[in-house]
């Protein structure tokens, strides 16, 4: 995936930047996930429609990141601002027009959170749609307040650096970091960023990729033991959280091995084929570029209070 190469400097300057990731620092950011009320929902599932959008969106947001040269923390941020907006208000009929300019919206109020430059509106690059200035900005007050401007969260890149050093990586090579990253990619694709909570997600991510991947449960609690602040983590979550990653790195190892027969495919779109086999959202992507022009956001986009399927 050309737009996700990682090198060890961007990874370093994740989260806390040049700070090292001592106890008190990471006690800090446990309370700001706690406080955050983080609500580490499981239960929630996406319709299929919205999920392969949601799928079509992270590809646009991850791409985005690499034009921009935004930080992995802005990418991550900007989609748990998705999950929790699609969590709380639904896109009605199928309007994969509104979930892009989501993703925008999401994407320019993360920048504005986390960067240091912040592009302008209209420098945002929306491929097959032509979303004016005062339109994504509608869209964002709309997130803020469907947010309840709460917008300041943790992610699992602000916990990572804490996690590696623990487990005695000291400057991990590249392809490890690269790992690290990728599974955490590869999760969020498949699992709302509110399946889990972020320092879970790092903690397991952390310990898959710097440890035996085949490690047990019991030597899984050990390492976890011997890590001071995992005593703020539920054991469980941790986990489950681990063997769906592994899961999911077999499942992206299989799609690999399918691609080598087909190298014309490549993962993203054998996901896209599989959306669009029980969707109309390829078809609707690639129709006639639309301008957007209303005053009522909540009215126009279609979005409603969220119906949550179970």
């Amino acid at each position: 995936m050309d737009d996700e190469i990682v090198d060890e400097h961007s990874f370093i300057d994740i989260g806390n930047g040049s700070s090292p990731a001592e106890d008190d620092y990471v006690d800090t950011l446990l309370a700001k996930e706690m406080s955050f009320g983080f609500r580490n929902d499981k239960s929630l599932v996406f319709g299929n429609w919205v999920k392969c959008a949601r799928l079509e969106a992270i590809a646009w947001i991850l791409k985005t990141r690499a034009v921009f040269g935004f930080g992995f923390q802005t990418a991550y941020l900007s989609i748990m601002y998705l999950d929790r907006f699609l969590s709380r208000r639904a896109i009605t009929n199928e309007k994969v027009w509104a979930v892009r300019l989501l993703a925008v919206a999401c994407l320019s109020l993360a920048a504005k959170m986390e960067e240091l430059k912040v592009p302008a509106l209209s420098e945002f690059p929306v491929e097959d749609f032509n979303f004016e200035s005062k339109v994504i900005q509608r869209m964002e007050l709309l997130v803020l307040n469907t947010l309840e401007w709460k917008m300041g969260s943790t992610t699992p890149f602000s916990f990572i650096p804490y996690f590696i050093s623990k487990l005695s990586i000291e400057s991990p090579p590249s392809n490890k970091v690269s790992q690290i990253v990728e599974l955490i990619w590869v999760l969020i694709r498949e699992r709302s960023t509110e399946n889990h909570r972020p320092s879970v997600v790092a903690a397991a991510t952390a310990i898959l990729a710097a440890m035996d991947d085949r490690l047990t449960r019991k030597a899984l609690e050990m390492k976890m033991n011997t890590i001071s602040q995992c005593r703020y983590l539920e054991i469980e979550d941790v986990v489950s959280c681990y063997n769906l990653m592994q899961e999911l790195r077999l499942e992206k190892c299989r799609e690999e091995a399918e691609c080598l027969k087909s190298p014309d495919l490549s993962p993203t779109q054998m996901k896209s084929m599989d959306c669009s086999s029980n969707s109309s959202v390829t078809s609707a992507i690639a129709s006639k570029r639309k301008r957007l022009n209303f005053s009522n956001c909540d009215e126009e986009c279609g979005v409603g209070e969220a119906k949550r399927l179970r």
